[in-house]
Order: structure tokens, then sequence, then C-alpha cells
């Protein structure tokens, strides 16, 4: 008797990835993945989402497992469909966010003979995944159920021929038993990644050796503010913190040292002899560019990765920071009390600084994005979750936003790309409920995956776009590009700029999306909050200059360097 080996084969994957926890799948339609998407449909654990642009549901997913730490099983079908997935498996990757990647392809003896909707899609991700895997088409033979268990418990990028028929045929199905008391086929436990003593007494001599010292943190530090406050306090040193570290709190954080750092003249007495590091480096260029000096600075990262890109690190500890700064402190604080005029004169210039910086900002009344990035993290309410998109508006947040404690930073800074990021706001919704999303980016993001509203006013997910609108490519404005004398306004414009004349509002009624456009910057606040009280999925549509963009954010780094001299 002949069995349904291929829906036999789909729903025990599926079945294996609830008992392991797997709650979401993310489907890009397509007819060759019709054996996994039916049974992921059939399985009530798992909610299925489904989004017509593999780019949006890439984003999607990736906004999953970056919210809720679990990953999504994200599926298409084969052809240019898997490689439209690749941006969102490269930001995984490099963002450390947790997926499961299911691409259907063709059987082998459909390969290589012009057959249609094939590709090589053999490894298609190269490093980008820990593990590849195409089990060939589904089999019925002895000791299957088991194989297939396997290969569904060490998922990343799973590469899966279907033969036709690709729906279930009525056929009996191949027995493929799970464990009996529901537990997975095979259990996981995360490395444990706690400091040995040896580095954490290094560090501890190291710091108590350098008193002016700083703990830099960016995106992934994955430390608690109690934990770096706690370092801090212990050492005597600031805590420059990007926002995206979510660190950017408490009575250490210097939030202005973006403006600060641009006149290093003026701190010449307050240049670090010690930086340690958390995270990634921090999102701009001038903080970084004033940490390149021959100084000793520590890494500290969980997996050892090279976070390193201008080579400036003279140590590097692979272990989880959290427990290391915890243990790190403990150690400092059994001695004697630093001296606190160092981190006295970091908070004379974060006092000074956030002063003129804010009164800058506050002195015109139209919008300026610099303005829009700090009000924006100022009014969400705690609780929120702020997802930031890259080119400006992670650069304002940083330059601009004042400390803040109570937000969560979310943002795709992987590889730094605006690929899905519509996708990944909403997929960041609907990984965590329980939390209010605001997101920040700017028009070209939003056009670049508009594609993912398709339908997102039905998801039931409350989010919030604050789309700032300068009609076109804003940081070009501030590259090398914009005042080279080779290059002239209409090569810049058509080149770089490109400028969309596209009625952004109008795009968002289309999709049955609410949009309040703001005139004055004092108006932004409360438009942020009513949207957040009315639920649902609306944006608030902000317009500005860029030619006027530049000159206020230069306005305002030439008050900072003009008070701090």
């Amino acid at each position: 008797m002949s069995r349904d080996v291929t829906t036999s084969f789909a729903r025990t994957l599926v079945d294996e990835w609830a008992r392991n926890g797997v709650t979401h799948a993310v489907v890009a339609p397509g007819s060759r993945s019709t054996p996994l998407a039916l049974a992921l449909a059939a399985d009530g654990r798992i909610d299925v989402h489904v989004l017509v642009d593999e780019r949006s549901a890439g984003g999607f997913a990736v906004g999953i497992g970056r919210a809720s730490g679990a990953p999504a099983v994200l599926v298409c079908t084969s052809g240019t469909a898997a490689a439209l997935l690749h941006a969102a498996v490269l930001e995984a990757h490099h963002g450390r966010v947790p997926l499961v990647v299911c691409t259907a392809d063709r059987p082998p003896e459909l390969r290589d003979v012009g057959a249609g909707q094939t590709i090589d899609q053999t490894r298609l991700y190269g490093d980008a995944v820990r593990w590849s895997h195409d089990p060939g088409p589904p089999e019925d033979r002895e000791g299957a159920g088991d194989l297939w268990r396997h290969v569904a418990a060490r998922a990343v990028h799973l590469n899966l021929p279907f033969r036709e028929p690709l729906v279930p045929t009525g056929e009996p199905l191949v027995e493929a038993p799970g464990r009996a008391d529901g537990a997975p086929f095979v259990s996981a436990i995360g490395a444990l990644r706690t400091p040995e003593p040896a580095p954490v007494d290094a560090l501890a001599r190291a710091v108590r050796a350098h008193p002016r010292g700083v703990l830099v943190a960016g995106w992934g530090a994955e430390v608690e503010p109690a934990t770096a406050n706690r370092f801090a306090e212990a050492a005597g040193w600031p805590v420059f913190a990007d926002p995206l570290s979510n660190l950017r709190c408490g009575p250490f954080a210097v939030s202005t040292y973006d403006a600060v750092v641009r006149e290093p003249a003026s701190l010449e007495h307050l240049e670090p002899e010690m930086v340690v590091r958390v995270g990634a480096p921090p999102t701009g260029k001038a903080l970084n560019g004033w940490l390149e000096r021959d100084v000793p600075t520590v890494l500290v990262d969980p997996d050892g990765v090279w976070l390193d890109p201008a080579r400036r690190a003279t140590a590097r500890i692979a272990a989880d920071a959290g427990p290391l700064l915890d243990a790190v402190a403990l150690v400092l604080e059994q001695g004697s009390a630093p001296d606190r005029a160092w981190l006295g004169g970091w908070r004379q210039v974060e006092d000074t600084a956030r002063r003129v910086l804010d009164e800058a900002c506050d002195a015109d009344p139209d919008p300026f994005e610099g303005r829009v990035a700090r009000d924006v993290v100022a009014a969400v309410p705690d609780g929120t979750t702020l997802v930031v998109a890259s080119s400006m508006p992670v650069r304002d947040v940083e330059s601009f936003a004042q400390p803040r404690a109570g937000v969560r930073f979310l943002a795709n800074r992987g590889v730094n790309g605006i690929d899905g990021f519509v996708g990944t706001v909403l997929g960041v919704a609907t990984g965590d409920a329980s939390r209010p999303v605001v997101a920040l980016l700017g028009d070209l993001c939003f056009l670049h995956d508009q594609n993912a509203l398709i339908g997102a006013a039905a998801r039931g997910v409350d989010v919030v776009f604050v789309v700032v609108d300068n009609d076109g490519g804003g940081i070009f404005s501030f590259l090398p590009q914009a005042g080279a004398s080779s290059v002239d306004d209409d090569e810049f414009e058509a080149l770089f700029a490109t400028p969309h004349g596209v009625d952004l509002a109008r795009v968002a009624t289309v999709h049955g999306i609410p949009c309040a456009e703001i005139e004055k910057a004092s108006e932004l606040p409360a438009a942020v909050t009513d949207g957040i009280r009315a639920g649902g999925i609306r944006m608030v549509l902000v317009r500005t200059d860029r030619d006027d963009n530049v000159v206020r954010h230069r306005t305002v780094w030439t008050a900072v360097a003009d008070a701090l001299r």
C-alpha cells in the first residue's frame, strides 16, 4: 500500500518545531511550498502569517525573532523567492536573530533541465547560516520519522525538494511518532558563557590602573541598566551608550557625546586612557573616530566576534557582558572608592551640552529631524518598543535622544539595511504583543517595503509609524558626495538624493491606515501618544526639507562646541 510521504514529512517537521517552542511561521505564497504551508496551517500551535512579498516576509520573521527571542519559521517557494529572502537571512545572521528558513525546491530530476522557477538553491545563503541541509525528496523507508525529527530539530536553512502531488492525497500517512511525553526529539541547552576568574581579575586590575576610562555600549550589549550603572559607579567612569544598547539611562549616561566629540580640542582634559566596549560599535562616526586612540581597549562579546572595524582593540573577552561587568564591579567595590573628578568633568560636559542642544533644537517651530528623533523617544510611554530604521533615523536617535529608561530600542543593525523594515516592525508587534510599538523611519525606507502594508490593517497589531519625509535620501546630504566639486547638483539629485515625489499620506490611505500630518514640531508628541492610544496601525507623517535639515544639524553642533569652549 502506498502512503502519502510528502504530507507525512511536512507534518512531522511542523510537529517537531511546535514541540521545540516555535509559535510563529511566516509564509510567502507559492506552489512548490504547498506541503509545508498546509502542514503549518493545520497545526493549531503555530500562528501562520502570510505576506505576499518575500522581502517583507523575511523582515516580518526577523522582527518576530528580534522581539521574542524565539525563531519564526520562514517559508517560500523555489527560484527567485528563495533569493529574495537573502537580505533577511543576512540580517538575522549578523544581528544574532533566531530564524529558521525553509526554501521549497524542485526535485533533482527537474534541476539543470530548464524546468521553470528552478535555480541552484543548495547552500544558497553560504556562511550566513550555521547549518544548511537538503534532505532530498521525502522517502517512505524504515526509520524515516526519526530522521525527519532530527532534521527539524537542527534546522537553520532547509532546502526542501517536493515531488508532485503537492497536496494531501488521502492515502495513509507514514507513522513518525515523536517523544511520548510531547517533549522535543532533541533538547538544546544554550551555551553557558560565564566569565572565568582570571579575566575578571585582569579587567578589574586594568580598570583600577586607568581611572579615566569610559564604558561604551552599542546594540547587542545584552546588559541590564542596573549592571552597567553598578560598574560605572564602582569604576567612576561615564557610560557612552548608543540608545540601541538600551543602556542610555541612569546617572552615568552621557547622551550628548555625538555632538561633544565633534570638537575634540575642547576635550583635551577629558580624553580617556582606557575603553571597555560591550556590544557593537556605536552608530555614528564621530564617537568611533574619537575613540581611535592608542589606549587599552577591551572588547567584550559572548561569541568572540571581531566587532572592531578600526582595529583598536588590545584585548578581547569572550563572555556574556552582564555577568562579566557584575563580577568586575564586585571586585572594584571591595577596594577604595574611585576619584570622582573624572566623572564629574563629564557630568558638567553632559549638563552643558544637553541644555544647549535642546535649546538649539527648540529654537525653530518647524520640524527638524534631530528634534523629531528626540521628541519621539521622549514621548512614547514606558513599556514601548521603539524600532528605529537605518540611515538618518538611527543616527538622529543616537545624536539627539535624551537618557530614557522604560523604552526597548530595536533596529536592524546586523547589516544596517532598510530592506524589509516595515515588515520587521509588524513582526516585532506580532512577536511581543504585550508592548505598544512605535517605528521611526524615513520616506525611502517606508516606500522600499510598502508591500508589507498589504493586509496589515487586518493583522490585529498596534503600531505607530512615524515617517520623516524629506523627499529623498537625506543622509547623502551629509556625505562627501554632497559637496564634491566633481558632482554637480543634478547628478547629486539623480544618483544620491533620489527624490520620489510620492504623497506618502495617500499611500497610507490606500492601505486603510489613518495618517496624521504634522505641521509644527510641537505637534509631534501628542500625535504619537494619540496614535498609541487609538490602537491599530497608524501613521504620523513629518515633512522636512533636506537642505534645511543639514543646516540645522550643523547649527546644533556649532552651538554645543561654542558652549564647551
